[in-house]
């Protein structure tokens, strides 16, 4: 019974010091283990967070293909909803006559359209952007 209690206690004493070899040594590490993920900004008020975001994500320009890649071929490929697919350009014409031209189309995706929300999911993306996206996808 004794042999027992020596392989149990040694056991015991390996695992508490793998648990101590797993936990952060420093206070640097435990705070960055720890840190916030997020940090909340208020119009008006400088973000310091926001450079670091935009350089993380690109921070420039985005392409058509990208924009459509990531937010609009999800809905527009397959036609989800009535929404025009990607090539149907006599679809796209119909819908631009009716809303006033490629201006309209920009417009109604800005403001968002039926099923569709504003700027299609793209918040970050810019007007120009959209319409590169709207142009590519409508042969316009």
């Amino acid at each position: 019974m004794n042999l027992i209690k020596k392989i149990l206690a040694a056991q015991a004493a390996v695992l508490a010091l793998w648990a101590v070899s797993a936990q952060a040594a420093t206070n640097e590490e435990i705070a960055e283990r720890i840190k916030p993920v997020g940090e909340v900004c208020i119009q008006g008020e400088e973000c310091k967070g926001v450079g670091a975001v935009a350089v993380a994500a690109g921070g420039g320009a985005k392409s058509a293909d990208d924009i459509i890649a990531g937010h609009c071929g999800a809905c527009h490929s397959a036609g989800v909803l009535g929404a025009p697919k990607i090539g149907d350009s006599a679809e796209w014409k119909k819908r631009a006559d009716e809303q006033g031209g490629l201006d309209g189309l920009l417009a109604k995706a800005i403001s968002g359209i039926n099923a569709m929300p504003p700027k299609g999911t793209c918040a970050d993306c810019s007007d120009d952007e959209l319409k590169s996206a709207i142009q590519k996808m409508s042969g316009l």
